[in-house]
């Protein structure tokens, strides 16, 4: 089919997701240039934002508000230890929880990373208003599609049951 039709529902670019996943990529790319400076990939940088922030939380936690399972997060967390970042040490109170803690150096990297947002800012050429509403409605789109497959997926055992 030569062209591309308006009215076409598959038409790729009347995907959202595909709207989504050039913008996702075309972001990444840009972290991972500014943060080759910092000797930092980009799951590394959202690991130390939360630490920075935060403070000494459990992997749990912190996989929690990453969105990462302990098994993607397990193997970052020992490369960043290895790299003298972060620490892991085992709960006194339950040895089964581990806690993740920013070193000194990771501390430090902290002022040296402060421009990142304002360089991916500039990079975006929109206003800090316009990046507040897209990314509030980025999560909008999060929750509502996450609520949805799990309210798909309690209607398909639902309906498996009958």
């Amino acid at each position: 089919m030569a062209g591309t039709d308006e009215g076409d529902p598959l038409a790729l670019d009347r995907q959202l997701c595909f709207s989504l996943y050039t913008a996702s990529r075309a972001l990444t790319g840009l972290y991972r240039e500014i943060l080759a400076d910092l000797g930092l990939t980009y799951p590394q940088y959202l690991v130390m934002l939360v630490l920075w922030e935060r403070g000494t939380l459990p992997v749990k936690d912190l996989g929690l508000a990453l969105s990462l399972d302990s098994g993607t997060l397990s193997p970052l967390l020992r490369r960043m230890e290895g790299a003298g970042l972060l620490t892991r040490r085992r709960g006194p109170e339950d040895e089964r929880i581990v806690h993740v803690s920013v070193t000194e150096e990771g501390a430090r990297l902290r002022e040296r990373a402060g421009d990142v947002p304002e360089q991916v800012l500039c990079a975006t050429d929109l206003s800090a208003g316009r990046v507040e509403e897209l990314r509030a409605l980025l999560d909008h789109v999060t929750r509502s599609v996450t609520d949805a497959s799990g309210r798909g997926a309690t209607r398909a055992a639902r309906d498996a049951d009958t």
